[in-house]
């Protein structure tokens, strides 16, 4: 009986310690586990650039209507057509031909750890690079992330269309926004998976914006972290004294970070 007992203590204890995880990181954090992921940017082939600069001289030739424009598309997606923006329609489809090759480029393996640090209250502790994750806090209690900067309020879930610039995911957002005398400080944070549910990601950035309208700081990390036992670690190898490996946007939310290439492509209606 009592061998019978502890294999079930344990299944009770391990699923009591599940259910603890607040619903926005389940299935993508599990508490006090050590997950190796990549702080990276999203690139399309380099011979786009050809097709952004025309795109760009559009934009300065007429801004008032580029801004108009701009507010037809979708969030990170490519700009509607339109013959003003200075590419021809063959133009147009090379340029979507290479924004669809674009691909994930890891630039530093980070770790990351969902610790809970009170009774409704989380962290993500991140280490090598994702060090700025750990100053947010995650209250289960009233849904909310609490940073330095002040409290982040829940947006709308995210439901990104397969040509924004992170391709199809899905997830939850929070922001901060401030404004002072001083300036503007917006502050993002999303987390969510994509659409193939391989990896979970994680969306931060924080922009200081002077009265005058020009950036004092804008701060963005983009981390991909393979979801499941995949991308879990021994906690000993999350320890950089061990030798672990060392390596948002504006308005409707956050989390698409600053492209590493102006987004500005048209899109034939």
């Amino acid at each position: 009986m009592k061998r019978l007992f502890l294999p079930l203590a344990a299944s009770l204890i391990a699923n009591l310690s599940a259910a603890e995880v607040p619903k926005i990181f389940a299935g993508l954090l599990d508490k006090d586990v050590p997950v190796r992921g990549q702080i990276g940017v999203v690139m399309p082939p380099d011979a786009i650039d050809k097709y952004v600069a025309m795109v760009e001289k559009a934009a300065h030739a007429d801004p008032e209507w580029f801004k108009e424009h701009s507010a037809k598309a979708k969030p990170g997606a490519p700009l509607p057509y339109d013959k003003k923006l200075g590419l021809s329609e063959e133009d147009y489809a090379n340029y979507l031909k290479l924004w669809a090759q674009r691909e994930f480029k890891p630039q530093q393996d980070v770790v990351l750890t969902l610790h809970q640090s009170g009774t409704d209250q989380w962290t993500i502790n991140g280490m090598n690079g994702a060090e700025t994750l750990s100053t947010l806090r995650y209250s289960s209690k009233d849904d909310t992330f609490h940073s330095p900067n002040g409290e982040m309020k829940r947006l709308e879930d995210i439901n990104a269309d397969p040509e924004s610039i992170l391709g199809a995911w899905t997830g939850k957002e929070w922001k901060f926004e401030e404004e002072t005398t001083l300036g503007r400080t917006k502050e993002n944070i999303a987390i969510g998976q994509f659409a193939d549910k391989k990896y979970g990601l994680v969306v931060y950035r924080v922009q200081e914006i002077t009265p005058g309208g020009s950036r004092s700081l804008d701060k963005s990390l983009v981390i991909r972290f393979p979801l499941g036992k995949a991308g879990q670690i021994p906690e000993a190898t999350a320890n950089p004294a061990s030798g672990a490996p060392r390596g948002v946007y504006d308005g409707a939310g956050p989390a698409t970070p600053p492209p590493a290439k102006p987004t500005t492509p048209p899109k034939k209606k």
